[in-house]
């Protein structure tokens, strides 16, 4: 029996709807069923420019979208300072709210849409889509296994790409009153995610940005580095930049084994992704090589991780709609430390690169 399709709307035009969007008419349990701009001339060439089916409503008005009765639920990639507005307007509208990253400009903002979807009884989630690979799950069933990876002892991550001359002057991204975290808020999330789920969670107790971190006219971070440290002496380590050369590299230490993966935001491929793990590698005789040397696992998947997400959050509206089910409080909880630390970097940026306590 099919499932009952979760119906979305889309509030905007930014570019990473059309790659959401795709993602949308690709899982089998949603359709997309409308998109809306503040410009209803701009809506209908979104919409033309990307192919959607006729079927797709287009509204010159964010509100047009909330106020449509047929939309289950709403994605939204709007600029960082507008999100905190919208995810609550969606979430007082009965709209179950997919929200993308950075979540919010602070976590108290953040904490206004969560409440606003737990009063509503809305499902809420963030667009991190590698979460949703089925690489991610197996990793973490091998990170969870003493017996192969032992006690936690680090972390590092890095994740950039290098921006044009008229991206670091233009984009919204490094836009003070529209993105004003830069590539600490578009990047940095993806590090501090990839740190907080290979730590099962856990908060750090402080976090310290490295200093050197590098700012556009407009004070926005281009560039920028912290380091974390845990009540058990668990550390890690991360950089973000608009200014290096693209990489997505994650490293997770272990007493008796190590992760490695160079693409864990966006998979060198569509159908498959590959990590490295060694257990228990030493030296040979003479330090000549290594032995037993470390085996790359590849994950397949039929469909790519942002429908994965998509297809995931659909699936917990579904449940809310037609079983009564409680939101899940997972994902919800899950974006809320990320931007905890997250503040606690900018925080330790603006103090001069001073330690932060993490307060939950």
């Amino acid at each position: 029996m099919l499932e009952k399709q979760i119906r979305f709307g889309i509030l905007g035009c930014a570019d990473i709807a059309r790659k959401v969007a795709r993602a949308i008419c690709l899982s089998p349990n949603a359709t997309l069923s409308a998109i809306g701009s503040r410009s209803i001339d701009k809506a209908k060439r979104y919409a033309a420019e990307n192919g959607f089916p006729e079927t797709v409503k287009v509204y010159g008005s964010y509100e047009a979208i909330l106020d449509d009765p047929s939309v289950d639920a709403v994605y939204v990639p709007l600029p960082t300072s507008m999100r905190v507005l919208w995810g609550v307007s969606a979430a007082e509208k009965k709209k179950h709210v997919l929200l993308e990253k950075p979540t919010a400009m602070h976590v108290s903002e953040l904490d206004q849409i969560l409440q606003a979807c737990e009063s509503n009884g809305v499902q809420f989630m963030d667009g991190t889509m590698w979460m949703h690979h089925p690489r991610t799950h197996r990793m973490r069933e091998m990170l969870s296994n003493p017996s192969l990876f032992g006690d936690l002892k680090e972390v590092h991550s890095i994740s950039g790409y290098r921006g044009d001359s008229d991206f670091l002057e233009n984009d919204v991204r490094v836009k003070p009153d529209l993105d004003g975290l830069g590539a600490l808020g578009d990047v940095g999330w993806y590090c501090i995610r990839s740190i907080l789920w290979a730590t099962d969670y856990e908060l750090p107790k402080t976090v310290t940005a490295l200093h050197g971190p590098v700012f556009n006219k407009a004070g926005v971070v281009l560039s920028c580095g912290a380091s974390l440290l845990w009540e058990d002496g668990k550390t890690a380590t991360f950089n973000c930049s608009f200014l290096f050369n693209s990489s997505m590299d994650i490293t997770v230490l272990g007493t008796k084994g190590t992760l490695h993966l160079n693409d864990f935001i966006i998979p060198f491929n569509e159908t498959s992704a590959s990590f490295s793990f060694a257990s228990e590698s030493g030296f040979t005789e003479l330090a000549t090589g290594w032995a037993p040397l470390p085996r790359d696992h590849v994950v397949t998947t039929d469909l790519p991780q942002e429908a994965l997400l998509v297809k995931e959050f659909a699936s917990l509206v579904g449940l809310i709609r037609d079983s009564g089910s409680k939101p899940d409080a997972k994902w919800p909880t899950i974006s809320r430390k990320t931007q905890l630390v997250l503040d606690a970097v900018k925080t330790s940026i603006d103090k001069g690169c001073v330690p932060i306590n993490i307060v939950s």
